[in-house]
């Protein structure tokens, strides 16, 4: 048994390393390319900190890149890593496959309030800080409506009613979404689109979304060995000693924080919280000890690149990254169906 568990702690930390350095070398790629060429080393040089005895510190490459790549970077990072998790965690919670970050409307709540402040010519943090209240307003009645699922107890019906409750809220969200979207000006519109479809473009302050990403990190390592005795099922985690109720409410609460943020950050960037998680699982089992960090890594991995690509491939223009995300998404989802019809 002792073996079995070396061995699986070695392969885990292969995979973690592989995907580490994966996003290390796709990090340090979004740095050094854009509209305006810098090279390799002066996108490492900027990174070191400006002092009296470092030469161009001040530089034109040093301040595209600490200024506009790092911070996009470094949003991109989080808010693939955040969906990536919130999927992994709604996936184990709902007991479906198909379960994803905006399921439970947390991505309506937070768009229908930031185009609200977009009509209202709202500066672009208010436009965040918005989103961000909309996204929690959604999760509160979401809990409030399923309270006697998470709290009271019923462990056979409470996936459904949960799952069928985010879906009417989400729904509600995205009626209130087009009628602000039929109301808005036509000056408006095109940032709105944009920031519907995912946009890194005001990502200067990742640090709120980072924050986010450690804390449901560490809440998701530290549950993981829980979460793999909760996909037996609620009786049987019972039966072993797992606190369910506790545990589901943990784990919603954190899945939602999780898309809150990175909703707020870049907008609703579909498909990552749903395909990562997919991937991970088929190609190395769904141990949640190894598929929360291995979610986090590979989910920061692909919005990064999709951000990379909606950033070069039309140069100057730069596309939203949630149809980079979508168009890459949906080949590979039905692929995976294909090659396995029940993941």
């Amino acid at each position: 048994m002792s073996l079995r568990r070396t061995m699986n702690a070695r392969r885990a930390a292969a995979i973690w390393c592989a995907l580490a350095m994966a996003a290390l070398a796709v990090f340090v790629a979004s740095l050094a390319t854009g509209s305006v060429p810098v090279t390799l080393g002066q996108a490492l040089h900027a990174l070191v900190p400006a002092t009296s005895s470092t030469p161009n510190a001040n530089d034109m490459a040093s301040e595209i890149v600490r200024t506009l790549r790092l911070p996009r970077a470094l949003g991109g990072f989080a808010c693939g890593a955040l969906l990536a998790l919130a999927g992994a965690l709604l996936q184990v919670l709902l007991r479906n496959p198909l379960a994803e970050p905006y399921v439970l409307g947390v991505s309506g709540g937070a768009a229908a309030f930031a185009l609200v402040a977009m009509i209202a010519g709202a500066a672009w943090w208010a436009v965040q800080a918005s989103a961000c209240a909309g996204a929690f307003v959604s999760i509160l009645l979401v809990l409030g409506l399923a309270r006697r699922e998470l709290w009271r107890g019923e462990p056979q019906d409470s996936s459904p009613r949960l799952l069928l409750t985010g879906a009417v809220t989400a729904a509600g969200w995205g009626a209130l979404i087009t009628l602000v979207l039929t109301l808005a000006p036509e000056a408006s519109l095109r940032g709105m689109l944009f920031w519907l479809t995912g946009d890194l473009n005001g990502a200067g302050m990742p640090w709120p979304a980072l924050i986010a990403l450690a804390l449901v990190l560490v809440f998701g390592v530290s549950a993981a060995p829980r979460l793999n005795v909760l996909l037996r099922g609620d009786a049987a985690a019972q039966a072993l000693g797992v606190p369910v109720l506790r545990l589901r409410v943990g784990v919603y609460l954190a899945a939602s924080l999780a898309a809150a943020a990175a909703v707020t950050t870049g907008g609703t960037i579909g498909f990552v919280g749903l395909v990562v998680p997919h991937m991970l699982r088929l190609a190395f089992g769904n141990d949640q000890r190894m598929l929360v960090p291995a979610a986090a890594l590979a989910g920061g991995l692909a919005v990064m690149g999709a951000d990379l690509v909606a950033r070069t491939v039309a140069a100057p223009t730069q596309l939203p990254v949630g149809v980079v995300t979508a168009l890459a998404g949906v080949p590979v989802f039905l692929w995976m169906l294909l090659k396995r019809r029940t993941p």
